[in-house]
């Protein structure tokens, strides 16, 4: 515990430093997953051989360990944060692409007739009924990507990115186990964390689908 708190006391700008770092390389990856799979989701839900081939193709790359991929990117990309973003954006887009096709398949075809009945065109069919029909199964698998990209990203350190990785690598390193809870402790806790905030996102997002739970919450509040 002494360790601990020394290294709080004396690096505490250079641990910041790295969680932003960490925090930074995941949040881009996760966005660049979700602009690859969410949009091709979309397109290939509806053509079994598109669907199959999206999901087989990124599904075979998520089995290539993230390590690997990095090392065979640095030939190319050369080190730093770069081959580390595409990297996690490999490991990301499988989930979200698998959930969007399943919530847009399992999508009520009354539902989406009705609101053809009504007058709305594509567009706002999509906007206003497919997408939020289909958001809970997406939401599940970005909370899902965004938890194995803050896990993963701790191997970006390895080629020169920096993150939280930089403190676990420099522990085993020298042997210092202080520095492997605080990494390794950091990123557990940062996971958890991430998990509980997109939690909170989502039951606020999805209010529209428990209108009858909030008027009765409202009630008891009353009474």
């Amino acid at each position: 515990m002494k360790e601990i708190a020394e290294y709080f006391r004396t690096d505490l700008d250079e641990y910041i430093g790295l969680l932003l770092g960490h925090i930074g390389i995941s949040a881009l990856s996760v966005l660049l997953a979700m602009a690859v799979a969410i949009p091709l989701g979309v397109l290939v839900y509806r053509n079994t051989v598109g669907r199959i081939i999206a999901e087989r193709f990124f599904g075979l790359l998520r089995i290539v360990p993230s390590l690997a991929i990095l090392l065979i990117l640095i030939p190319v990309m050369g080190t730093g944060v770069k081959p580390s973003v595409v990297a996690l954006t490999i490991l990301a887009i499988p989930p979200i692409l698998i959930n969007t096709v399943q919530g847009f398949k399992s999508l009520p075809e009354p539902i989406v007739e009705a609101a053809t009945g009504m007058g709305m065109n594509t567009r706002q069919t999509f906007f206003k009924v497919k997408l939020p029909l289909a958001f809970p199964l997406m939401f599940a698998g970005i909370r899902t990507a965004v938890v194995e990209v803050i896990a993963s990203a701790t191997l970006a350190s390895y080629i020169g990115a920096g993150g939280l990785g930089d403190i676990i690598f420099t522990g085993l390193a020298l042997l210092r186990y202080s520095l492997l809870i605080i990494g390794g402790g950091s990123v557990a806790l940062l996971s958890i964390l991430t998990g509980f905030i997109l939690d909170m996102l989502y039951k606020r997002a999805t209010r529209y689908q428990r209108p009858l739970k909030i008027k009765k919450e409202k009630r008891r509040n009353l009474l």
